[in-house]
């Protein structure tokens, strides 16, 4: 409305010659990124009517020409806005469907479960961006809380649905499967089913680098099962260890081709101590020069601090080496040892 005004004020006020009402058609058209329908046609109904009001001060600005470039203009401002209000309608529904299979695929974890503190973050590299192949999971269960953290290979919905069945599996297998190998095998299965069910066509293989971790009911100790997955860090009065596995396991749909031996191995995990676990993606961001972010060394600057601030101090850490731009999807979860027992519910 304000560009219709001032063409109009111009074109009154400035020599005929400059013709400034030629541009009034530019008006509905602008109208039509911003408006609904209605309102762009009554736009263009205005600049209709300024011309023709201009006409009448100027005779010889070929008022015929310019009306009907304001009509047609504005007719096909009207439907382009009516387009592009059903593209964000159909835009919304998808980020609903979206923010919903997050939900189911990444819920939201408890955040005490006994005398283990949880914490997660998730980061997706694009704005629009809700899930992707990365995941986590902590379930309390028979046999002590159990963790899951992993990154399927690849991105797009086929990496969700690797990731979907990884999860999905963990869920059931952590209720019955006394040792974290059989949890494995049990996840190993799953994504071989998925795969085969639903083959990747960009890649030639499909597999899911993850680590388990298994608190017991009482603490004092863990014991983490690493299949090709970047190491955690193990938090200890002010010490950071990274905890490389004693033998390497096999990723996750890659038994068959290099042996299904998997490694456990337990760790002291006292009251205080704290446990970072997190996918390639935050190892791998880089800065303007290309450089990592260096992990292990920005823990080792930090004072012992909640599991939540640890989390907000690298959300913001990590913005920063990135200048805003992630790269990739980041997954994180930390675990804190503590001597009060308590159950909380999902928040």
């Amino acid at each position: 409305m304000i560009v219709t005004v001032l063409i109009t004020a111009l074109a009154f006020s400035t020599p005929r010659e400059i013709a400034f009402s030629r541009l009034l058609p530019a008006a509905p058209a602008l109208a039509a990124a911003m408006w609904p329908v209605l309102p762009t046609i009554l736009l263009g109904m205005f600049c209709l009517m300024a011309m023709i009001g201009l006409s009448f001060a100027y005779t010889d600005l070929g008022t015929p020409y310019t009306a009907a470039a304001i009509i047609a203009v504005t007719l096909a401002a009207a439907y382009a806005s009516h387009v592009r209000l059903e593209r964000e309608k159909t835009l919304l529904h998808v980020r609903l469907v979206a923010d919903a299979a997050q939900k189911v695929l990444l819920r939201p974890l408890p955040r005490r479960i006994e005398n283990v503190e949880i914490e997660s973050l998730y980061l997706a590299a694009q704005e629009q961006a809700r899930i992707g192949g990365d995941f986590y999971e902590a379930v309390d269960t028979p046999f002590g809380v159990r963790l899951l953290i992993g990154d399927v290979r690849g991105k797009g919905l086929s990496a969700v649905g690797a990731a979907s069945a990884v999860i999905n599996s963990f869920r059931e297998a952590v209720y019955d499967e006394p040792d974290l190998r059989g949890v494995v095998h049990r996840l190993e299965a799953s994504i071989s089913r998925h795969s085969a069910a639903f083959p990747a066509l960009d890649l030639p293989e499909r597999f899911a680098t993850a680590i388990l971790a298994e608190i017991p009911h009482g603490g004092g100790r863990v014991r983490i099962l690493n299949c090709g997955h970047p190491p955690p860090l193990l938090v200890r009065r002010g010490e950071i260890r990274v905890v490389e596995p004693t033998t390497p396991s096999p990723p996750l749909n890659l038994a068959s081709l290099i042996g299904d031996h998997y490694c456990v191995d337990t760790l002291i995990f006292a009251p205080g101590d704290q446990l970072l676990l997190y996918t390639d993606g935050v190892t791998e961001t880089r800065d303007r020069d290309g450089e990592f972010f260096p992990l292990p060394e920005w823990m080792r600057e930090q004072s012992p601090t909640p599991p939540r601030e640890l989390l907000d101090r690298l959300h913001r850490a990590l913005l920063h080496h990135s200048d805003g731009r992630l790269d990739d999807d980041i997954a994180i979860l930390t675990v804190r040892s503590s001597n009060t027992r308590a159950r909380e519910q999902p928040v």
